[in-house]
């Protein structure tokens, strides 16, 4: 197990309906980003297909199983350079759809995750819920856990998967304009309320009319920025994460003056309107 790894953001522009193009602009900025000193490389939320569709109908040819041929040869990828990834991309699973991410390792699959959270936007409106519950995936380079974009806006996502031990939350997303301030604030509060590093990686450009506004983020488990990409341009971001900084839950300022405990302070039996189900 490392004690410490190198976490590449990659903020790129995918091009709707063009799978062949984006894997081959996924896997070159994998070797870049490899070449770097990158142990974990995120990739955006669909990075593979694009993201604005009008309709399921209109998606579905550029959906694939996973495993399938995209994530077969982003599997050969990280055997050869000895680096994960993590790439998001629409999996169609027998009748159903899903906003999904795949964790890639030399050892080929590792995980893959299925948006739980849908908002009614692009792809979205369209696609089947996640049906299976958060995991985090221990690997030599740390405990990952992953979720998607609209995901961060439920902090019960991130507590879960801090509390399955995650050392590293990465959050491939699609954030358009008007979304700023989950960049700004959202994602920086969910690393330092579960003392846990966090990667999101958003995409750049217009799609459709819809304009995304980068600003990838890789965040420390103290909260701290290490990397920050701008609004509007291509780019890889690199940031070191100290794997024991987010495994002690215990918070020493002052011994036996001011202390914190993220794990025993907790209160579940106070918690159990969280997890009543609600009428919309």
């Amino acid at each position: 197990m490392h004690d410490k790894v190198k976490i590449a953001a990659v903020q790129m522009e995918p091009r709707i309906m063009r799978n062949s193009e984006n894997l081959d602009n996924i896997l070159l900025k994998t070797r870049t980003a490899a070449h770097g000193g990158a142990d974990l490389i995120v990739f955006p939320e669909c990075a593979l297909t694009g993201y604005v569709f009008a309709s399921r109908k209109e998606a579905m040819p550029y959906m694939e199983t996973i495993p399938g041929p995209s994530t077969d040869k982003l599997a050969s990828c990280c055997r050869e350079l000895g680096v994960h990834a993590i790439v998001g991309l629409l999996e169609i699973d027998d009748a159903k759809c899903f906003n999904a991410a795949v964790l890639m390792g030399p050892e080929g699959l590792v995980g893959k995750y299925r948006k739980n959270h849908l908002p009614f936007l692009g792809i979205d409106r369209f696609l089947d819920p996640g049906d299976r519950p958060f995991t985090v995936y221990k690997t030599p380079i740390g405990n990952i856990g992953i979720h998607i974009c609209y995901d961060c806006n439920f902090p019960e996502s991130a507590r879960i998967m801090m509390l399955l031990g995650a050392d590293i939350l990465a959050l491939p997303t699609n954030w358009p304009e008007g979304r700023g301030k989950v960049a700004k604030y959202v994602v920086i509060a969910r690393a330092y309320e579960n003392k846990v590093h966090f990667v999101a990686a958003n995409r750049v450009g217009s799609e459709r009319g819809t304009k995304f506004i980068g600003l990838s983020k890789i965040i420390n488990a103290w909260g701290d920025i290490l990397a920050e990409a701008s609004s509007d341009d291509e780019q890889i971001l690199y940031g070191e994460a100290n794997l024991a900084e987010a495994r002690e839950k215990h918070v020493v300022f002052k011994a036996g003056e001011f202390e914190m405990d993220l794990i025993r302070d907790r209160r579940p039996e106070l918690y159990t309107e969280i997890c009543k189900a609600r009428k919309a």
